[in-house]
């Protein structure tokens, strides 16, 4: 008996770091029937996937409500709704990445509209944090990115940043974006961003053509808001993000 407990001692202390860090003992694994006709009726993404698929994607939102602390800023409170759809944010980009739950990130706070960031003296509307382990959201302009499919999309943005991070910071998630697709991606974004500057390419808008970083976030924005026409317009680096990503929003559209 003695012996058991000692091989038990390292799980709990995970769950009891866990339940200081979200006030969560034991993660939830399942969506409630509530929470998953909320993701039908308003995720677009999750609506298209075929029903084993959607199984999947419901146990990953719960893991990921579960592992995150969701902070409310200049409001009362964090709805479960605003809970569901910034998670299945993150699921729709990780999806091919069946381990990777953005663990270094344990927070999200949430913003009415804009918030003024000290990092740079500037007002935002996202931003992601590595030193503070947080991801920064407005509500107003996350819910008005999945309104539009326009190739704008707050959640996706600041989920593709944390996803870059996520792959280069020492912890269990390291290094799963697959290092030659990646070099390949890095060649092909500093083609196209050349061509933004010069004003002879114009399917990304300008503000990708600041850094990698904001390259492949205004990327990864399209990728899923406007796969058939980021293909036929740049049909290699779709196919590249495709497999950077282990998935293809193609597919679903042509289901």
């Amino acid at each position: 008996m003695e012996l058991l407990l000692i091989l038990l001692i390292p799980f709990i202390a995970r769950w009891v770091i866990r339940f200081n860090q979200t006030g969560t003992l034991f993660p939830a694994f399942f969506l409630s029937a509530k929470h998953k006709d909320f993701l039908l009726k308003n995720f677009e993404f999750y609506q298209k996937l075929p029903l084993n698929s959607k199984k999947i994607f419901e146990r990953r939102v719960a893991l990921f409500i579960s592992s995150k602390k969701f902070i409310p800023r200049q409001m009362e409170r964090v709805t479960w709704e605003m809970k569901v759809l910034i998670s299945a944010s993150a699921v729709q980009l990780t999806f091919g990445f069946p381990k990777v739950n953005l663990s270094w990130f344990r927070y999200i706070l949430i913003y009415p509209e804009t918030f003024y960031s000290k990092a740079n003296q500037k007002h935002h509307k996202g931003e992601v944090n590595p030193r503070a382990k947080s991801i920064v959201l407005s509500w107003k302009y996350f819910v008005e990115g999945y309104l539009e499919p326009d190739g704008r999309n707050l959640g996706l943005h600041e989920m593709a940043h944390a996803l870059r991070l996520e792959n280069r910071i020492m912890n269990e998630e390291y290094n799963f974006l697959n290092q030659e697709v990646l070099e390949e991606w890095e060649a092909r974004a500093s083609h196209t961003m050349k061509e933004i500057k010069a004003g002879t390419e114009n399917f990304f808008r300008k503000y990708g053509s600041a850094n990698n970083e904001e390259f492949f976030a205004v990327a990864v924005e399209n990728f899923f808001e406007r796969p058939i026409e980021f293909n036929e317009r740049h049909p290699k680096t779709y196919r590249t993000l495709c497999r950077l990503l282990r998935q293809d929003p193609v597919l679903l559209e042509n289901t």
